[in-house]
C-alpha cells in the first residue's frame, strides 16, 4: 500500500500532518509519501518514513494569490508555473507505481489527484458552507456580485463538485457538518468526522468562567484574560502587532480594576525581539528580573499566578504597565489559547482554533497580504458570531465591555464554536475513514 498526501499552504501541511500520523501508527500502515504545492512544507519534517517526492519553493505570496492579483504576479515572476509543471510531473512519476493519494486543501491538490489515475480521497480546509449560509439560511450581503457566490446551490463551484463525483474519489472530508451535508445533496460521498485543527487542542478545557451560575459576582473577583494572536506571517505579523497595541492600550485603560493579563501567542517564525522593542515603544516596561512573585508580577493577578509562572518557567517575557502585564511567548501556544477568556486577533487558523473552544475573538483587518478586511469579512462569515470585527482599535475595549456583560451571548458563542470547529480527535477518525475508503479497511 502506497499513499501520497498533497497540500497547499502551511496550515495545510500541519492538518496533512496530523493525518498521516494517525495513519503510520495503524496497523500494517502504507508506505508514505507527500508533495507540499506552497511553500517549503516544514510540517512534513516532523514526520519519519516519509519521503518528499518533488520539487519545493517558497513563494512570495505564501500561498495567498487570491487575496491580490500582485502576489500573483510576484509567483509568476519566481516561477509559480515552472515549479507547478514540475510537480505535477512528480505526482505523475510517483503515480505509475500505483498506490491512493490523499488532497489536502483546495481544488489544486484535488485537480492533481483527479489526474494522477489513481484512487483519491479530499479533505476539504478552505471552503465551508458558513462563508453562504448557516443552519438559516443563506446570509445576507452587501452587492449583488457577492450574492452571486451562492448561485451554484454550494459553496464549492460546479467543476469542484465535478472532481469530487468522480468514480476514483473515494471519500470527501468536510470541515463541518452543514458543508458535508450540502454535498450529499450532489452525490458527493462528503462525511463530518470533524476538523483536523482542533486536534491540537486535544486536551482538558474548563469552561471560561463566565458561564458558570455565578459568573457576575466571579467576573469581577478575577483579572481579565486576552490573548493577542498577531498571525504568522513575517513582516505582516509585525504590522498587526502595532495595530493589536492600540487596542491593548485601550483595554488596560478600560479594565485596570480587573488586572488585565494580556498573552501573546506568536508563531514560532515570528521575532520576540522585534515585538518585545514594539512593546518598550509603546511604554511597557521589560521585566529583567527572575526575582520575587512581586517583581514579576502586577498586584491583583494572583489568581493566574500559576500559570504566569509556568509560562516565565517556559522562558516567556514578561511586560509590566501600571497594574497591566503582558507575556510574550512561543513554546505555550495551546496553553495560552486555554487560559484566555477573549482573544484580540489577525490570524487565519489561530483564530479559528480560538473560537473552536468556545470562546469569542474580536478581529482587526490589517494591510495583507493575508488578513486584509476581504478576508476578515469572509472569516466572520465562516466563524459567525464567535468572532467580532471592528474596524478600528479603539472599539475593541467597548465591544469586550459589551460582551462581558451578556451572558446569553457568551453561551451561544460556546455552542457556536463547538458546532462549528467540531470536536478533538478528527485526524484518527479521518485516518480510519481513508484506511476504509482507499484500501478496503487492510
Amino acid at each position: 500500500m502506497r499513499l501520497l498526501c498533497l497540500s497547499n499552504g502551511h496550515g495545510e501541511d500541519a492538518i496533512a500532518v496530523r493525518i498521516l500520523r494517525q495513519v503510520q501508527q495503524q496497523e500494517n500502515p502504507p508506505e508514505l509519501a507527500a508533495l507540499p504545492l506552497v511553500g517549503e512544507g516544514q510540517a512534513y519534517h516532523q514526520l519519519n518514513h516519509l519521503s518528499i517526492i518533488g520539487p519545493v519553493k517558497k513563494m512570495p505570496s505564501g500561498g495567498f494569490i487570491y487575496m491580490d492579483g500582485r502576489q500573483l504576479w510576484g509567483d509568476l515572476r519566481q516561477g509559480l508555473l515552472g515549479l507547478t509543471w514540475a510537480q505535477w510531473q512528480a505526482v505523475r512519476a510517483w503515480a505509475k507505481q500505483g498506490g491512493a493519494i490523499l488532497a489536502v486543501g483546495d481544488i489544486f491538490p484535488l485537480l492533481l489527484a483527479r489526474f494522477s489515475g489513481l484512487p483519491y480521497a479530499f479533505v476539504g480546509t478552505a471552503k465551508s458552507e458558513y462563508y453562504l449560509r448557516d443552519e438559516q439560511g443563506v446570509l445576507p450581503r452587501q452587492s449583488w456580485f457577492e450574492r452571486l457566490e451562492s448561485w451554484s446551490g454550494s459553496v464549492y463551484l460546479p467543476w469542484e463538485r465535478g472532481l469530487m463525483q468522480h468514480k476514483r474519489c473515494k471519500a470527501v472530508f468536510a470541515r463541518d457538518a452543514l458543508t458535508a451535508q450540502t454535498l450529499q445533496k450532489f452525490a458527493i460521498p462528503a462525511r463530518d468526522l470533524g476538523n483536523p485543527m482542533m486536534d491540537e487542542l486535544e486536551v482538558d478545557n474548563p469552561e471560561p468562567i463566565f458561564y458558570d451560575p455565578d459568573a457576575e459576582w466571579k467576573e469581577t473577583e478575577r483579572s481579565l484574560c486576552i490573548a493577542l494572536i498577531p498571525g504568522s506571517r513575517v513582516p505582516e505579523a509585525y504590522a498587526n502587532w502595532q495595530i493589536i497595541l492600540k487596542a491593548v492600550g485601550r483595554v488596560a485603560e478600560t479594565w485596570d480594576d480587573r488586572c488585565p493579563l494580556f498573552l501573546g501567542a506568536i508563531a514560532a517564525g515570528v521575532s520576540l525581539e522585534h515585538l518585545s522593542q514594539q512593546l518598550e515603544n509603546d511604554g511597557w516596561r521589560r521585566s529583567r528580573s527572575t526575582g520575587t512573585e512581586e517583581e514579576t508580577r502586577p498586584s491583583g493577578a494572583g489568581d493566574r499566578a500559576e500559570f504566569i509562572a509556568s509560562l516565565q518557567a517556559q522562558g516567556a517575557v514578561t511586560f509590566t504597565q501600571d497594574r497591566g502585564m503582558l507575556l510574550l511567548t512561543q513554546s505555550a501556544f495551546v496553553d495560552c489559547l486555554r487560559e484566555a477568556d477573549v482573544a484580540i486577533a489577525m490570524a487565519g487558523t489561530a483564530t479559528e482554533q480560538f473560537v473552536g473552544l468556545g470562546k469569542p475573538a474580536i478581529a482587526l483587518p490589517g494591510g495583507g497580504p493575508q488578513f486584509t478586511p476581504a478576508f476578515a469579512q469572509a472569516q466572520s462569515r465562516l466563524l459567525g458570531p464567535s468572532l467580532i470585527l471592528v474596524q478600528q482599535p479603539d472599539r475593541v475595549a467597548p465591544m469586550l465591555q459589551q460582551l462581558l456583560r451578556d451572558p446569553d451571548r457568551l453561551q451561544l458563542i460556546a455552542e457556536n464554536g463547538t458546532r462549528r470547529m467540531g470536536t478533538p480527535g478528527a485526524s484518527r477518525r479521518i485516518a480510519a475513514g481513508l484506511r476504509e475508503k482507499l484500501f478496503g479497511g487492510v
